[in-house]
């Protein structure tokens, strides 16, 4: 099997945000607010860039179980198609929202920018998306409330599903040694960075001190081959192609940032948890029992990926899965908005027991 082309190419003009200053971010994050609501949910599923296209559609697993029963509740899930959304399809697959009641149809999103204010308009009744965008959709006034875990790092450097990666010659060797250094995330101010200057702040350095462009991570591999960065966030599976391009792993700045950071989780609104206890409930029971089968069973998370993604078979079976856990940390997540309010990516850090299910410890 041929590797995906990585040789250097023309990064398109609209992937080339850069960060700012984090002295000036309070006055941009505030002009960005004005923009409207829509605005602040660009990247909230997951770390998703290089999803497929825009728009939406049901996935072939949200259509095959109980499709049509009138003993089920019919419930929509947006989802962006990512590895890190695979418990909910093998739970589909599995019959296990079924066996709580539940007839469920994924729907594919490109991203937050449809997934929240999808769940905020009710043409969702749950969707996924990362803790950092959660955090500064709450910061910004939207009563979104985690319901069910869905990714977390492995916590494992070394092994993990999200890693930075530099030239093989490259000086970097180490997280700390990124201080300094330009390097790509495929949002700005969100999950990626955050993480990254958290790490750095934990190996010794000052992440405050590095720069950043918005770039996705299929375009990531060439950013560093051209020397547009110095580093540059990659998931797989673009990080076992990059690998296999001959470039290294400095950083696994999710492990690093702490051993259980939560990545992503299934949301709704807080109106809908307080009226639709019942169908909350069975959702949240439903996803504890996909995760811990999809924790399981590999092999399965790695079929299934394969029928909602068109990642090649050959690199799915070498690609490092996400730890699939079925309870959030609340340290993790203390930590991280601690982070996210130190970098100016929100004003306060988050309530935990407004953000997370009831009961996480």
């Amino acid at each position: 099997m041929t590797p995906p082309s990585l040789t250097p190419s023309q990064i398109p003009p609209i992937a080339r945000r850069r960060s700012q200053p984090l002295a000036h971010r309070g006055r941009l994050r505030s002009l960005a607010a004005g923009v409207g609501i829509l605005t602040l949910t660009l990247g909230l599923a997951a770390c998703g860039s290089g999803s497929p296209s825009g728009g939406e559609e049901a996935t072939s697993a949200g259509t095959e179980a109980g499709s049509g029963s009138e003993d089920l509740t019919p419930i929509r899930v947006g989802a962006i198609p990512i590895g890190d959304v695979a418990p909910i399809h093998v739970g589909v697959k599995e019959g296990f929202f079924e066996e709580e009641g539940l007839d469920v149809e994924v729907v594919n999103t490109s991203g937050g920018a449809i997934a929240v204010p999808g769940v905020v308009a009710g043409d969702y009744d749950f969707a996924f998306g990362n803790t950092v965008s959660l955090m500064v959709a709450r910061d910004q006034g939207l009563p979104l409330q985690y319901v069910a875990n869905g990714t977390t790092t492995t916590g494992e450097e070394g092994k993990d599903f999200a890693a930075v990666i530099a030239l093989e010659d490259s000086e970097l060797e180490t997280t700390a040694d990124l201080q300094g250094q330009t390097a790509s995330s495929n949002n700005l101010m969100n999950i990626g960075d955050t993480s990254i200057r958290l790490a750095v702040d934990n190996a010794g350095g000052d992440g405050a001190d590095m720069d950043f462009i918005e770039l996705a991570f299929g375009d990531a591999a060439a950013a560093v081959q051209n020397g547009q960065v110095e580093a540059a966030l990659v998931l797989e599976p673009y990080l076992t192609q990059s690998l296999d391009a001959g470039l290294k792993a400095v950083s696994w700045p999710y492990a690093e940032a702490h051993p259980d950071l939560d990545i992503g989780g299934y949301f709704t609104t807080e109106e809908v948890i307080e009226q639709r206890p019942e169908d909350v409930e069975a959702f949240t029971r439903a996803m504890r029992k996909s995760m811990e089968y999809s924790q399981e069973n590999p092999d399965v998370v790695r079929e299934v990926i394969g029928e909602y993604t068109e990642t090649d078979p050959e690199i799915l079976e070498r690609i490092t899965l996400p730890r699939f856990k079925a309870d959030f940390s609340r340290e993790a997540m203390t930590a991280l908005g601690e982070a996210a309010v130190k970098y100016g990516v929100i004003d306060e850090a988050p309530d935990p027991d407004a953000l997370l299910p009831e009961g996480t410890e």
